[in-house]
């Protein structure tokens, strides 16, 4: 039996912090990252706007050691538990400059006004280091996607767009590349235990595995434990709902988990793997999933949330469920002592209900490589195109026969209280001719198949209108003829 360790290590901007909860009761396992920092004397940068991930103003990087080079990722800091942070580097805006010398980002934000009250200038300034780590002379796409997570409401982004162009047409040289060896080094100490983390205090439990093995053995131990992966939903509970969490198992530091595999058939995809990480492995492969990931969240969110996490959510407004419903896909679920894959469609069972056994985890999710001569589609309605939740989402395969449907998948977000397919207009749209007037038709048999919510995001006549109009978009965008 491994030793329990009850403390986390991590190096903060370049010095090493050990953090023992038990001798700071101040401190809990799921105090964030956020307001550690505010805690802290000189670390008042950080700010909370919005406790959800929303606003940016609390954005950090945080660099890994990844095959011997640092990779770093913007995050916010007001959803990351501490000892998510075990093992990494945690960068915050105090630690860019040099004692006389901005860093390459605060120096162009200077030079291009990019600043006015203020108070969101942190996290937009750790959004551009962020940027210049990882981007030599990025398009204006790949700035913009780098800002979406950061709301300024003084500047009209423009001049921050200038500051982030002119920045990383640098030469990356800055103190963080000189001493990248001395700070992997550090890590590597950290990292070289890999029991797991067993920290428990008078109100908390928090376990954080390394493998899969031992994951599966707390699982089975605690199957009450609220799972965390990047705890973008669940650490809302506590900024929003401000609940405790009396158990967590934090899954976030199991390698195996993370992986993408591709054989002739399909693609495997490990439940850990974060969602910024999958849409760069699918431009090509699965362009649809591709398609919804670029406006799902912020970059923020994406370098945190996890495929198998928003799975588990189960939401019924969740943007990736209905894509994975047209996609056929498979869910694997592991327990110490089985193992079994499950369709989709058995998988979500109602709001926010699934499948899963108290003694299992999601660990891997298996999409088929659709037929080239079939069409899969993603559609997403919202307030705002990113960084939003969807009104209505949409998940569509389509599959033509001399013009004649073959086989389609409807499937909706936000009509009903999960995840469903247009199981009835599927039947009456398949064996006929794809033309405007046998859809204009089906949309009527759409209209019936759902009774959706009034709520603060929309009335339920114009859900039904959305879902009635998406398919028509699907007809408009698979023919030349419009008829």
């Amino acid at each position: 039996m491994n030793p329990q360790r009850d403390t986390i290590q991590f190096v903060l901007n370049d010095k090493l912090v050990t953090v023992d909860f038990n001798s700071n009761p101040e401190l809990k396992p799921t105090t964030t990252v956020l307001n550690y920092l505010r805690s802290l004397p000189f670390h008042k940068g950080v700010k909370e706007g919005c406790a959800e991930g929303d606003c940016g103003a609390c954005t950090v990087v945080i660099a890994e050691n990844l095959n011997g080079k640092l990779s770093y990722k913007t995050i916010d800091s007001c959803l990351v538990f501490l000892p998510m942070i075990h093992g990494k580097q945690l960068i915050t805006v105090e630690n860019l400059a040099d004692p006389d010398v901005l860093h390459p980002v605060q120096q162009e934000m200077v030079n291009h006004n990019g600043s006015q009250c203020g108070y969101c200038t942190p996290g937009v300034v750790m959004s551009l280091f962020g940027l210049y780590k990882n981007h030599h002379k990025p398009e204006r796409e790949v700035i913009e996607d780098s800002l979406t997570g950061n709301l300024c409401r003084c500047t009209g982004y423009e001049p921050i767009i200038k500051a982030a162009e002119h920045a990383c047409s640098c030469v990356d040289t800055d103190k963080f590349t000189i001493h990248e060896n001395q700070i992997i080094a550090m890590l590597d100490e950290i990292s070289r235990i890999t029991y797991p983390l067993e920290i428990k205090t008078l109100s908390q439990k928090y376990f954080k595995p390394f493998t899969l093995a031992d994951a599966l053995l707390f699982r089975k131990t605690y199957p009450t434990a609220t799972i965390i992966g990047g705890a973008t939903d669940s650490a809302l509970r506590q900024t929003k709902k401000h609940e405790v969490l009396p158990e967590i198992l934090d899954i976030s530091g199991i390698e195996e988990l993370d992986y993408f595999i591709e054989d002739e058939t399909v693609y495997k995809i490990g439940s850990g793997t974060n969602l910024e990480k999958l849409k760069s492995l699918i431009v090509e492969k699965l362009p649809a999933l591709h398609k919804m990931l670029k406006v799902f969240g912020s970059l923020q969110i994406r370098n945190l949330a996890t495929f198998g996490g928003n799975i588990a959510s189960a939401s019924p407004i969740g943007d990736m469920l209905p894509l994975l419903f047209a996609y056929k896909a498979k869910i694997k679920l592991q327990s110490a002592d089985n193992e079994r894959i499950v369709p989709i469609g058995d998988f979500i069972k109602g709001y926010r209900l699934t499948s899963i056994q108290n003694d299992e985890l999601i660990t891997e999710i298996e999409i088929p490589k659709p037929d080239s001569d079939t069409l899969i589609c993603s559609y997403k309605v919202s307030k705002r195109k990113h960084l939003d939740i969807s009104t209505v989402s949409g998940g569509f395969s389509l599959r033509l026969e001399n013009e004649t449907v073959k086989d389609i998948i409807l499937a909706f977000g936000g009509m009903a209280s999960q995840t469903k397919r247009a199981t009835q207009t599927e039947e009456f749209l398949r064996g006929k001719a794809w033309t405007r007037k046998v859809v204009e038709e089906a949309m009527e048999i759409l209209a019936s198949e759902f009774l959706p919510l009034s709520d603060a995001r929309s009335s339920a006549v114009y859900r039904s209108l959305i879902a009635r109009n998406l398919l028509l978009k699907l007809f408009s965008e698979t023919t030349t003829s419009g008829l």
